[in-house]
């Protein structure tokens, strides 16, 4: 009687899924049952998205300022426009990409650079994303909910998304050796 055997999942199959729930293990407990709790660093983030959302649409002429409170709030033109709610400030999505990327097979030397870039892409779109729900209240009220919920959200997703697929096709593959070939 043969025996035959399945194949064995390859490597770097196992290895990313190891990495990925090692560091989804690391964001529950870290973050779920201590930095959450102390929500210090939710708060920070938070506001610093209101003021350089604001600092931004102020670059463009208008009126904006950003509330001190612990969900600030961006008023334009003196009307209450966006709250920068803790659940909306990024941070999920910080360590998502992070994570992925470093899961991921491919050379740590293009890690050290895709990281913080990728991280700062995020932050950048994210203070995009704010800005525009501003101008999307004070111009058009009624599409804000729609546009905060499915608009944005897809943009975002498919950047991430976006980001993950150059990471995972051309900057974590290996260049193949080259060998020199001479004509004698």
């Amino acid at each position: 009687m043969s025996r035959s055997s399945s194949p064995a999942a390859p490597a770097p199959l196992v290895r990313f899924a190891v990495l990925a729930g090692a560091f989804y293990l690391l964001w529950f407990f870290g973050y779920e049952h201590y930095l959450a709790a102390d929500g210090r660093l939710d708060v920070a983030l938070s506001h610093n998205l209101a003021s350089v959302s604001a600092a931004g649409l102020r670059l463009l002429g208008y009126a904006v300022t950003a509330s001190a409170d612990a969900r600030p709030l961006l008023t334009l033109q003196g009307q209450p426009a966006v709250i920068v709610g803790h659940e909306c400030n990024g941070l999920v999505l910080y360590a998502l990409f992070g994570g992925f990327v470093l899961a991921f097979p491919g050379p740590w030397r293009r890690k050290l650079w895709f990281v913080p870039l990728g991280l700062f892409l995020i932050y950048a779109l994210n203070v995009l994303r704010i800005m525009a729900l501003c101008l999307n209240n004070y111009y058009s009220h009624q599409t804000v909910d729609f546009n905060h919920h499915y608009t944005f959200t897809a943009i975002v997703y498919a950047s991430i998304f976006g980001l993950w697929m150059w990471w995972a096709t051309r900057l974590a593959t290996r260049p193949a050796p080259t060998t020199a070939v001479y004509a004698a």
